[in-house]
C-alpha cells in the first residue's frame, strides 16, 4: 500500500503541495514563543525565514545567529536538510524506515522530483543520495569542528558545526555568525571557508553526477550529462574568477587588501557561491555595480539539476549555447562529445528560460512598484530569490510585507522549477492526434 494511492493528485501538484506543506509546518514551529529570543516573531517574517529555509535561499529578515534560540535554529537547520534532499526524497526514507511498500504512482513523482528518466532503481538511488549527503555532512562538521569546538565550546561547537556543515552541503547560506556578517567574519579562514566552499560545489554538481564519479570512476566513462555538468561548472568557476579579479582587484573594501593567494581564493569563493549557496567572503553591498550585474547572470544559471541548488540549471543554458552554435554553423542538429541532444530537450530547455525570464521580469517590475529601493539592489534580491542564493546587499530586512510577499513567491517558484510550477498550475491536454499543416513565418 503505497502513501499516495488515496492521494488523486499529479506528481507536479504533488511536489508543489508538499513543499508548502513544509513551509507550513515550518512557519508554525518558528511562530512559537520559545523558537525565538524575544519571545515573537511577526507572521510575514517567521513564513519568509521558513520559505528561505525550505527553498534552500538563504535570504533572511532577521539575523539568523542572533534572534533565534537555539530551538529555533535546529528548525531552520531541519528544514534546510528536508528542502536540500527534496520534499519526495524526505518522505521516500522516512517511509522507506517504516517498511512501507513504494507504488508505481509514488515512484512516478519520485522520477519528477529527482528529474530522471526512469523509475527503475529510484528507491535504491532515494537511499544512496541519503548515504552521500550524510557522508558529506559528517565530513563538513568534523572539519568545521576542529575551528568551532576550541573557539565555543563543545555545545557551541557542535551546533555551529552541523548547522553549516548541513547550510552549506544544501547550498542554503544561513549562518549562525550573527550581525548579518555573514562568511566576512571567517574570509582569511581556509579551514572554514575552505570547507564550506567545498561541501556547496560538491552539493550544486547534482546527486547523479556525484553517483557517476564514484561508480564509474574515470572522466571517459562519465554519462554525457555528467560530462557536460562538469565541463561547464569548470568554466563558469574559472571564468568567473578571473572576471572577479578583474572588476575587484583594486577595490579597497573588496579585494584591495590582502595577499595575492588571498584574494585568488575570496575571488574564487565569490564566483563560485552565487550558483545558488549563498554564503560571502565579501562585503556584497561593498562590490562594485559591474560585479553585482555579472553576479545576476550567474545567481540566474545557478546549480546543476538534481541538486541542491537552485537556478535554471548548468545544462539547460549550456544547451542553449549549444544551440546557438548549432544554428550558427548552419547544423539542425545540436551535438555534444559526439552525442546528438533531442529536439524535445531543446524545447525545454527553451521554456524554462523564457518562463523564468518571464518570472524575474514580472517580480523586478513588482518589486519596483511596491519598494522605494535603488533598481539594481531590488533587481538583485529578485534574482537571488529565483536563483535560491541568498545573497543580498542588505535590503531584505527593510523590504515591506508586500515586497517580502513577492520574494517567497519568487524563492518557492525558484526552489521547485518554473516548468514544476507551471505543471502544477495548469491542466495538462490530451494529444488531439490531429498534425495540422505546415507554414513558415519570418523571425528575427
Amino acid at each position: 500500500m503505497g502513501f499516495f494511492k488515496s492521494i488523486n493528485l499529479s506528481p507536479a501538484r504533488f511536489l508543489a503541495g508538499g513543499f508548502i506543506l513544509m513551509i507550513a509546518a515550518g512557519t508554525f514551529l518558528l511562530s512559537l514563543p520559545f523558537a525565538t529570543v524575544t519571545g515573537e516573531i511577526s507572521l510575514i517574517n517567521a513564513l519568509f525565514t521558513a520559505t528561505s529555509a525550505v527553498c534552500v535561499t538563504g535570504l533572511v529578515v532577521v539575523d539568523t545567529g542572533t534572534f533565534f534560540t537555539v530551538f529555533g535554529q535546529l528548525v531552520i537547520m531541519f528544514l534546510i536538510l528536508g528542502g536540500a534532499l527534496g520534499f519526495m526524497t524526505s518522505a521516500t526514507l522516512i517511509f522507506v524506515i517504516l517498511g512501507k511498500n513504494i507504488t508505481l504512482k509514488d515512484r512516478l513523482i519520485i522520477k519528477e522530483a529527482l528529474n530522471t528518466d526512469s523509475i527503475q532503481g529510484l528507491v535504491h538511488l532515494i537511499i544512496t543520495i541519503a548515504k552521500m549527503a550524510a557522508i558529506a555532512i559528517l565530513l563538513g562538521s568534523l572539519f568545521l569542528g576542529f575551528r568551532f569546538f576550541p573557539q565555543l565550546g563543545w555545545k557551541k561547537g557542535l551546533l555551529f558545526s552541523i548547522f553549516h556543515s548541513i547550510s552549506a552541503f544544501g547550498n542554503a547560506g544561513f549562518d549562525l555568525f550573527g550581525n548579518f556578517e555573514g562568511l566576512t567574519v571567517y574570509a582569511g579562514d581556509f579551514l572554514v571557508s575552505g570547507t564550506i566552499l567545498a561541501l556547496f560545489i560538491f552539493g550544486g554538481l547534482g546527486f547523479t553526477v556525484i553517483l557517476d564519479i564514484f561508480q564509474r570512476k574515470k572522466p571517459a566513462r562519465y554519462s554525457l550529462h555528467s560530462k557536460m555538468v562538469l565541463l561547464f561548472t569548470a568554466f563558469l568557476l574559472i571564468s568567473g574568477t578571473l572576471f572577479i579579479l578583474f572588476l575587484e582587484f583594486g577595490n579597497p573594501a573588496t579585494l584591495g587588501e590582502g595577499e595575492v593567494g588571498s584574494k585568488i581564493f575570496r575571488a574564487f569563493f565569490t564566483a563560485a557561491t552565487p550558483r545558488t549557496a549563498g554564503f560571502n567572503v565579501l562585503p556584497t553591498e561593498a562590490l562594485k555595480p559591474a560585479t553585482l550585474f555579472f553576479l545576476l547572470i550567474l545567481m540566474f544559471i545557478g546549480a546543476s539539476p538534481a541538486s541542491t541548488g537552485g537556478g535554471v540549471k548548468t545544462t539547460t543554458v549550456a544547451l542553449m549555447v549549444g544551440t546557438v552554435r548549432a544554428l550558427i554553423k548552419g547544423s539542425d542538429e545540436v551535438v555534444f562529445r559526439e552525442k546528438r541532444i533531442p529536439s524535445t530537450l531543446i524545447l525545454k530547455a527553451l521554456t524554462i528560460i523564457f518562463v523564468s525570464l518571464f518570472l524575474i521580469f514580472f517580480m523586478v517590475l513588482a518589486m519596483t512598484i511596491v519598494e522605494n529601493k535603488p533598481f539594481l539592489e531590488l533587481t538583485f534580491e529578485v534574482f537571488s530569490a529565483f536563483g535560491t542564493v541568498g545573497l543580498s546587499t542588505g535590503i531584505t530586512p527593510d523590504l515591506t510585507t508586500t515586497g517580502k510577499t513577492l520574494l517567497i513567491i519568487t524563492m518557492y517558484a525558484g526552489r521547485i522549477g518554473p516548468l514544476t510550477m507551471l505543471y502544477a498550475l495548469t491542466r495538462k491536454l490530451k494529444p488531439k492526434g490531429v498534425r495540422y499543416p505546415e507554414e513558415r513565418i519570418l523571425i528575427g
